[in-house]
């Protein structure tokens, strides 16, 4: 039984999922994938680390980024997390814990003490919890399951310094192992930043524990989710555009 199904009883929630789901399989469709679809994949994962720097109030310009002059060690770190997301895919639904722990040593290099480098600082209960809930867990909808594993770890920051990070790459991490977006091509953290106000104002709202926030995070997700799949068109329109 989905331990999570009866959230998709909440108003609204499960029609905004669906509607999300159904911008991406638009979005996978777009004729430069054919093709280009490493050019494309190599520009959202950039996208996307620019994006969740930006989240945790380290914002640069993309081409800065992109012309390689930027040394913000937070932004760096969303780089090597954004490098580093293929060779834990496998891992993350065996080991959470030890995926978590991973993302944070790349997330975090530089910017915390060594020592304190893929240690929780706290919530491990919690942690452990919801470790459970993603290992080997083949009945929660994806986007339900990445959607809840975003909330959980922007909930706790269980890890000092950029834990924002390591919460979107987790999220990341669970729509491309589940094979909703097995090229990882949706650059949700890109949404997020589109709508920053109201990522804030829904992950503060679940944090509430209540139906109402957790809807409002739901609903908020599907629509980061679906502002992710419009970024493949953008992009996949400019990389034709130059070829």
């Amino acid at each position: 039984m989905d331990p999570l199904a009866p959230l998709l009883d909440l108003a609204d929630v499960a029609p905004a999922l669906a509607a999300a789901r159904d911008s991406v399989d638009t979005a996978m469709r777009h004729r430069a994938l054919r093709r280009h679809g490493g050019q494309v994949a190599a520009e959202t994962s950039l996208r996307a680390a620019v994006a969740s720097a930006a989240l945790e109030g380290n914002h640069h310009e993309l081409e800065d980024v992109r012309a390689g002059t930027v040394t913000d060690p937070v932004l760096q770190g969303a780089l090597r997390v954004a490098e580093g997301l293929g060779g834990l895919v496998d891992l993350w639904p065996r080991a959470p814990r030890q995926v978590l722990a991973k993302l944070h040593v790349l997330a975090a290099r530089g910017v915390v003490p060594a020592e304190e480098l893929g240690r929780l600082t706290g919530g491990a209960e919690r942690i452990d919890a919801l470790a459970g809930l993603v290992a080997g867990n083949e009945e929660t909808p994806p986007l339900l399951l990445a959607a809840i594993v975003h909330a959980e770890l922007i909930t706790l920051r269980p890890f000092a310094g950029p834990a924002g990070v390591v919460a979107r790459a987790a999220a990341r991490l669970t729509l491309i192992g589940r094979g909703f977006d097995p090229r990882g091509l949706v650059s949700v953290e890109v949404g997020h930043l589109s709508r920053e106000p109201e990522y804030v104002g829904s992950a503060g709202a679940y944090a509430t524990g209540t139906p109402d926030g957790v809807r409002s995070w739901l609903r908020h997700y599907a629509a980061a989710v679906t502002a992710g799949a419009e970024e493949i068109t953008t992009i996949g329109d400019g990389v034709l555009a130059t070829v």
